[in-house]
């Protein structure tokens, strides 16, 4: 029976809701879309992380690996900017200089990690 790519499909789809409200809480950190912004990228980093080691298990890659391990760094970095610019606003363009880092670094490893 081929495997459809559910994991997959909902892996993509929360990390661009949760790239899309992130930045969005950059270019707008008013305190009245906090709670909005923090449920939305809250539930959309949950879903990652739940699809990813969804299609982890169902490939049967090891978690100890250390592209798996970069990814969850970057996972972790750009789950928590979303709630600290709201803290710290001022520092908006450098956390979003360090979201565009974690991202281009997920998805770098995504094309050069180890075959299985």
């Amino acid at each position: 029976m081929e495997r459809l790519p559910y994991y997959q499909i909902l892996h993509i789809l929360s990390l661009i809701v949760l790239i899309a409200h992130t930045f969005m809480a950059f270019a707008n950190p008013a305190p009245e879309n906090r709670r909005q912004t923090v449920i939305i990228t809250g539930v959309a980093a949950l879903l990652m992380f739940i699809s990813g080691f969804g299609m982890l298990t169902l490939n049967q890659i090891p978690f100890a690996t250390g592209w798996v391990i970069v990814k969850l760094f970057c996972w972790l970095g750009l789950a928590a900017q979303a709630g600290v610019v709201y803290r710290r606003p001022q520092l908006r363009g450098l956390l979003s200089y360090a979201a565009l880092a974690f991202v281009a670094l997920a998805v770098t490893m995504v094309y050069f990690r180890p075959s299985f």
